[in-house]
């Protein structure tokens, strides 16, 4: 099959395969914080992820040989495990060099969404109840697709996503794949159904 392999059948009969787009996903988030203690109590012990890597960038990164670093030396920059094979990581940015970020602000990251397992989605809201975290929810924020939201000790929004009736197994992408019907009507807005044909031939009908 030409180093594909076949991957379960998606909406409207659609087969997803390993290769069928160049990345494979999140290998890592790289977010900011002040307080790294804080933020590895918040993750390690109020939502359970295991720290894996704890480091200091080496000299000359920050600010000689940046590759898209922040600009300062040393920092702290470490990295949780956050499931699915994927990273969740923090740099430690010098307390009062930088304004807390805007979520809203183009180019932002509104939130980060968790995938996670029926049991696993319990198991979060109970986290934050015991430690008592804000939270909104459970809401079925489309069909079968329920959703958890909080924010960390940085302020960053967190979502927790959930399939109920599916086990550990997520099908993140399928679950909300449309139909080309489903889609168009607001793709129109945008374009014509030439348009279409060219961003969506995925899209099944």
């Amino acid at each position: 099959m030409d180093g594909q392999s076949a991957g379960p059948a998606g909406p409207a009969g659609t087969t997803r395969t390993k290769d069928d787009v160049p990345t494979r996903g999140v290998h890592h988030l790289a977010l900011t914080t002040e307080d790294m203690k804080a933020t590895v109590e918040f993750y390690v012990g109020v939502l359970g992820m295991k720290l894996v890597h704890a480091m200091k960038v080496p000299e000359g990164v920050g600010t000689v040989d940046n590759r898209g670093n922040p600009p300062w030396e040393r920092l702290r920059h470490y990295f949780f495990d956050m499931g699915g094979d994927s990273l969740y990581a923090f740099f430690e940015i010098p307390k009062g060099e930088r304004p807390q970020t805007d979520r809203d602000a183009i180019g932002g990251m509104q939130h980060v969404a968790f995938a996670c397992s029926a049991e696993r989605f319990q198991d979060i809201q109970d986290r934050l109840k015991a430690h008592g975290v804000p939270a909104d929810g459970p809401i079925e924020i489309l069909p079968g697709i329920w959703s958890v939201y909080f924010h960390d000790n940085n302020d960053i929004r967190l979502e927790a996503c959930c399939k109920l009736d599916e086990g550990d197994a997520q099908g993140v992408v399928d679950s909300v794949t449309q139909t080309r019907a489903e889609a168009a009507e607001e793709l129109l807005t945008l374009g014509d159904e030439d348009w279409i044909d060219m961003v969506a031939p995925n899209l099944k009908p």
